[in-house]
């Protein structure tokens, strides 16, 4: 089942959540920047309300939310109806795709990332960005995962776990970056973005498609 209802119940929430904690917003934007490819068709997968996809000049969006989707449409975004195991798209459309914040609201990852591959070009690149469920937020977040709507839905993973589901979909030469070194409650400025993983909580990585 595609994990939508609190996505199209709760929108104002949402969108609240990149107004209230603009700093970590612009830190994560920051970070899946670094490692973005200058050029080329992208797309993103879950692209929600396009709070990524917009500034990062990505036009296309897959998304089972109709609420997200209406939000994203106004935000100048190409919307398809559609989720990440069923991508609605030719096989090797893109040259990059990329996938923030949805990774742990996938149904099935394998599935998810074999789908990425496919409408990748040969010489494609997919970045992923996510919460790192060993990381101080990801605890947090887990810990409190019933007083969230969004959350307690959701299935969080370790940087290791996302390279093995990357590594069984085929993809290959990771770069890795990272940011928010705080609690969201003390950002009071952007946060560096760093190269590796381990310290910040989001985490962002880029893999070529082999």
């Amino acid at each position: 089942m595609v994990r939508i209802k609190p996505f199209d119940e709760f929108p104002e929430v949402y969108e609240e959540w990149f107004v209230v904690n603009r700093f970590a917003y612009e830190s994560e934007l920051q970070a899946v920047k670094s490692l973005l490819p200058a050029r080329g068709i992208g797309m993103e997968v879950g692209v929600g309300s396009g709070q990524f996809a917009a500034p990062l000049g990505i036009r296309v969006g897959v998304e089972p939310s109709g609420e997200m989707r209406t939000i994203a449409a106004r935000r100048g975004i190409e919307v398809v109806n559609g989720q990440a195991e069923h991508l609605p798209f030719e096989e090797g459309r893109f040259d990059f795709v990329l996938m923030v914040t949805t990774l742990c609201f996938l149904d099935d990852v394998d599935v998810s990332f074999q789908e990425v591959s496919r409408v990748l070009k040969s010489t494609g690149c997919f970045i992923v960005g996510f919460v790192d469920k060993d990381s101080p937020i990801g605890r947090l977040y887990q810990e409190h995962k019933a007083q969230n709507p969004f959350y307690r839905i959701a299935t969080f993973y370790s940087v290791p776990e996302v390279i093995e589901c990357l590594l069984g979909a085929g993809f290959k030469d990771f770069h890795f970056a990272q940011t928010i070194f705080h609690d969201l409650q003390e950002i009071r400025a952007i946060e560096p973005v760093k190269d590796g993983y381990g310290e910040g909580s989001f985490v962002v990585i880029s893999a070529q498609k082999n």
